[in-house]
């Protein structure tokens, strides 16, 4: 069965290359590794799906677990199903909705307990026998004998089963199923003929009102058993299910096929989706439109390289920035709102969810700026809606529910970079109205549930607009949201200044000062500052006690360089650029040892203190660029890009966090990085690749050579911008988006460096 199996692998590989190579010329979705980041803690997956798709059918094989984020891990030997909805690279879960599972034979469905990894179903499989691709998936099922294939439109999935001979051949489908045991409020089933189901339910966890529904429509009649009862659980308590279990007889080989769409809003919609977007029973047809579009998509970038590793280490990167935020918006253009009612729109005009801020407003969304910025814009105007609908722009929004998730507001580093690239895609002064009502404690008129709101709107805000500061006694991770702040506050000065409101911009120019009060001159690290103006006792800069501390997800080594809008006043603070250069350089040589009562898992990647597995560091490299010491910034990210980065399933130092971990790769890379979102210039670095031609709006190109590039030649040591030599590693966002070359020159030196 498997060798027949491979030899359909192959020969269905072939015609999408050959449909892919026709369309596009160029078959981009053939360098990408969909396992990079699912060994580890990456927490990505190889379900297939299109760029920023609805729906992301694909292998499930744990349910609980900090690894278990997006319902896969390489290191898992059985497969619970197929789900249909599924978060790439987060540090927390949610959905895992709608598993389907084919079966031969007796459906065990029992409740297996809540410590156990598997469903009753469970198949073993192996890697050896699974191919994963850019919009499609296949795997043989050693159990049941059946090769399982799925592949997805923006809003529906369409699988093929091919079965063995057997007279009680058949499929679960389970709607209690869901990663890391989330609580299921309400659950329906309905049969609506021997062809079709359809079910709805409503989950609690991360998001506090998750709502699906889908609607299933199957290639050959099935008979049914619903199973719609409770089961006891060990610690006393009733769990209730819905599955239902469907079978028939299949021939030897005969292929069984499922359309499956999802919607947030209601049935009608999730049917809808499937009715407008799988006309037929096209599979191949499907799985080529879906490989078409990925290639539309990584089509945006060229390079030239003879290093296959890290081609594909580049272009699984650049896939990855393609699978958050997700399409919110159904193909009858109705969407959930942030008020949980369903609310009608232009289905040309979609709306998003999954909005990972803390993270991508760092790389993932400049990056966006330059190669998709109508794409960048389609997400800001979806941040405003939100705040219109829900009462405040969300920090991590999620399936149409605040999460409460993380710190600050970057949805105000959105905007000001956008806008300050050219952007005019959004009412300016809306925008502003809307950052500075996330700026302010309020808790008001805003659609979330109680303890949400506790994280939405901190007591922090209240202080640091009231005293000035965050007392470390009056709210949790005070330096962090504090210096997070004055960031984001500098932001909303920007802003205000383009409006024309100097008032305004004068008072956030003011509260993006507010860093230096937490800079200990004695320590020379940003330290808690308690309501008395006492600094924090104990004080250890390598202890972390995760999100229970003056900072988040990291330690003052790594929160002490968080003021990416103003790196001159942070040289000042530490005693000038010598004493600066010299406390930078101890952050990288220092012990990476870490102390704490809960060290947190989120501290990885580690150089010294400089921890790349987490978002905060990502900018430090860039550092030494700003006080004349370029050839250090070329040292360590080479460093990074060799070292932190892999083709491999374990190849991430950390959580890829909605595209932001891949971004970061993306542009440096590529030779250059953004310190501060906000402020269009662009800082060079170390690059990869011997050629980058950026494809930018309008026909225009960005042409980045290095001559003299070599793995021993990591510095710079001559840069041309069109003709004209650089005299700092610094070029502007404006030079980049009007077209023309970049010329770089690499030594094996540092002496020789610029």
């Amino acid at each position: 069965m498997y060798k027949v199996s491979s030899i359909l692998y192959v020969l269905i590989a072939l015609l999408c290359t050959s449909c892919a190579h026709t369309l596009d010329q160029a078959d981009y979705a053939s360098y990408v590794n969909l396992y990079i980041g699912t060994g580890g803690h990456g927490h990505t997956h190889p379900a297939a799906t299109v760029p920023h798709g609805m729906i992301q059918p694909g292998p499930d094989t744990r349910i609980d677990g900090w690894d278990a984020c997006s319902g896969y891990h390489y290191s898992d030997s059985t497969i619970n199903g197929f789900c249909h909805t599924r978060l790439s690279g987060t540090g927390c879960a949610d959905y895992g909705d709608v598993l389907l599972m084919p079966t031969v034979g007796r459906q065990e469905v029992a409740y297996l307990g809540k410590a156990s990894q598997q469903t009753a179903y469970a198949s073993p499989f192996s890697h050896a026998n699974e191919v994963a691709e850019p919009g499609y998936y296949a795997v043989y099922l050693d159990r049941y004998h059946v090769k399982a294939e799925m592949t997805a439109t923006a809003r529906a999935a369409i699988h093929r089963y091919t079965f063995p001979q057997a007279s009680d051949a058949g499929f679960v489908l389970d709607l209690d199923y869901s990663i890391q045991n989330q609580t299921n409020e309400e659950m329906h089933l309905e049969v609506l003929s021997d062809t079709e189901l359809c079910g709805s339910k409503k989950s609690v966890y991360w998001a506090f009102d998750q709502y699906i529904h889908f609607y299933a429509r199957f290639s050959k009649p099935f008979t049914y058993r619903l199973v719609t009862d409770s089961v006891d659980t060990a610690d006393g308590k009733r769990l209730p299910q819905a599955k239902a279990l469907l079978q028939f007889p299949t021939a030897e080989g005969e292929q069984v096929m499922v359309k499956v769409g999802v919607s947030a809003v209601d049935v009608a919609g999730a049917r809808s989706n499937v009715e407008r977007e799988l006309a037929d029973w096209d599979f191949d047809g499907v799985r080529c439109a879906a490989r078409q579009a990925w290639n539309r998509y990584l089509s945006a970038i060229d390079i030239e390289t003879a290093d296959s590793d890290q081609r594909t280490i580049f272009y699984t990167s650049l896939y990855h920035t393609g699978l958050l935020p997700q399409l919110f918006t159904d193909a009858d253009g109705r969407h959930l709102g942030m008020d949980l009612k369903p609310h009608q729109g232009n289905p040309s005009q979609p709306v998003y969810s999954a909005f990972s801020l803390w993270d991508t407003f760092r790389a993932y969304h400049p990056l966006l700026t330059i190669i998709r910025p109508e794409l960048n814009d389609a997400f800001l105007q979806t941040l405003l809606l939100k705040a219109r609908e829900g009462g405040v722009l969300p920090m991590w929004e999620l399936a149409g529910n605040y999460t409460g998730t993380m710190i600050g507001y970057h949805a105000a580093s959105l905007f000001a970079d956008a806008y300050a690239k050219g952007s005019r895609a959004f009412d300016l002064k809306e925008a502003l109205q809307a950052c500075v009502r996330a700026a302010e404690y309020d808790t008001a008129a805003i659609h979330t549930p109680l303890p949400v709101l506790r994280c939405l709107m901190p007591q922090a805000k209240y202080w640091k607009n009231a005293v000035g500061y965050v007392p470390c006694d009056k709210d949790g991770e005070a330096v962090a949201k504090a210096l997070e702040y004055a960031y984001d506050d500098w932001c909303i000065a920007q802003l205000a200044q383009a409006a024309g409101d100097s008032e305004l911009s004068e008072r956030y120019r003011a509260f993006a000062a507010g860093y230096k009060v937490y800079f200990d001159p004695a320590t020379r690290f940003m330290r808690g500052l308690d309501s008395r103006g006492c600094w924090r006792e104990p004080f250890n800069p390598r202890s972390s006690n995760h999100r229970n501390d003056d900072y988040c997800e990291g330690t003052a080594w790594q929160w002490t360089w968080f003021v990416p809008h103003d790196v001159e006043g942070l040289v000042d603070l530490m005693g000038g650029r010598d004493a600066f250069i010299g406390k930078l350089d101890s952050l990288f040589t220092a012990d990476s040892a870490l102390e704490g009562e809960v060290v947190s898992a989120d501290i990885t990647g580690l150089i010294g203190q400089y921890a790349h597995g987490n978002e905060p560091s990502h900018h430090i490299t860039h550092l030494y660029n700003y006080v004349g010491q370029p050839w250090r910034t070329q040292e360590l990210v080479d460093q990074v890009l060799h070292t932190l980065y892999a083709n491999a399933p374990d190849g991430l130092s950390g959580n890829e966090d909605c595209g932001q971990m891949s971004a970061w790769y993306i542009l440096n890379a590529m030779g250059f990085y953004q310190v501060c979102p906000g402020k269009p210039i662009y800082s060079i670095g170390r690059p990869l690749f011997d050629e980058v031609t950026i494809h930018l709006p309008g026909g225009k190109t960005f042409l980045i050579t290095t001559q003299n590039n070599s793995p021993t030649n990591r510095y710079i040591k001559r840069l041309t911008l069109n003709g004209r030599t650089l005299q700092t590693p610094f070029f502007s966002h404006d030079e980049l988006m009007d077209g023309g070359k970049l010329q770089i020159e690499m030594t094996p030196t540092k002496e020789e460096a610029l």
